[in-house]
């Protein structure tokens, strides 16, 4: 199947890039400093604009949950999107991972829980009904990493309907991602395994749960040669913004903050949003890698070798 190509600039226009990426706080949070449209209605409606210089590229949102991201990117269809690192090697030879942008699980991140006082261990988790939020998101992934295989009873449900499905009783389990770690337990749930501690504790290295891809062909458009370090330096220069006006970016983050405040909100973000998504440096790269050679070798995702990465120009 071939890639939607890139947009193509008008003479004297900007060159419009579409960037793909969750409607939740820390993505929000990062690429504030990006936003060209309006959020709210009425009187709370409130247009925002670029904080930062663009360059030649105007960047337009597209706010979508990450399994339908990952879908999406196996089509080309965007020219930046976020994608769990799970995706990446089934779409590798149309998109390449930028140096920053990424989304670490430093000794935590995806969580499964079940009803507190149901005594489930990870151990029991072959066996029960699980709710998950894509099959190609990397929280799937470091379950069946941490099963030995491949998880063999689940079933999709939107992330931010895990919480849910499990207090009713509809699940025995549910892997959460997002806001839901920081919320399970004010829906008397309980941690069976926290993901992210489990990897780092017995890897030695974070949990690479997103990255942020930028479409291969850009070399070939309006852009020149140079397109994706230079896209890159943009998407960093937004990232750097964000963490350098930190009040400023947490109240624009607030608006794709479910059931959290202002303190829970900032704690969220910087759990997601910190040194390793300014660059993962070399650790971060080593975990990329050992996470998919790790699968590899169990037949959970393509082989694809040593991944490359797009620094800034």
């Amino acid at each position: 199947m071939t890639a939607a190509p890139p947009t193509r600039a008008v003479p004297g226009s900007k060159i419009t890039l579409r960037l793909g990426h969750s409607p939740d706080p820390d993505d929000a949070f990062m690429w504030y400093p990006l936003a060209n449209f309006a959020v709210g209605a009425g009187a709370e409606r409130r247009a925002y604009t670029p904080r930062i210089d663009t360059g030649p590229f105007e960047f337009v949102h597209v706010l979508e949950d990450i399994q339908s991201l990952n879908e999406r990117s196996i089509r080309g269809e965007l020219e930046i999107t976020a994608i769990s690192i799970h995706q990446y090697p089934y779409v590798a030879d149309r998109y390449a991972l930028t140096s920053c942008g990424s989304s670490m699980g430093d000794n935590y991140g995806p969580m499964i829980v079940a009803k507190r006082g149901s005594k489930l261990k990870p151990e029991d988790l072959s066996r029960v009904r699980i709710a998950i939020p894509g099959e190609r998101t990397t929280a799937f992934l470091a379950l069946s990493l941490l099963l030995g295989q491949r998880v063999p009873n689940y079933k999709f449900v939107m992330f931010d309907q895990i919480i849910q499905s499990v207090a009713s009783g509809e699940f025995d389990a549910g892997l959460i991602i997002h806001e839901g770690q920081l919320t399970f337990e004010k829906s008397g749930l309980e941690c069976v395994v926290d993901l992210g501690k489990w990897w780092t504790q017995t890897r030695g290295l974070p949990l690479p749960l997103g990255g942020n891809a930028i479409r291969r062909d850009l070399v070939n458009g309006p852009a020149g040669p140079d397109a994706l370090g230079r896209v890159c330096r943009v998407l960093l220069d937004s990232i750097e913004y964000a963490l350098g006006h930190r009040d400023e970016s947490v109240a624009f983050a607030l608006n794709y903050a479910r059931d959290m405040g202002k303190d829970l909100a900032d704690r969220f973000v910087g759990m997601y949003v910190n040194k390793w998504t300014l660059d993962y440096g070399p650790t971060g790269r080593n975990a990329v890698n050992k996470l998919l050679s790790e699968a590899a070798k169990l037949g959970l995702v393509p082989d694809v070798g040593r991944v490359d990465f797009i620094d800034p120009a």
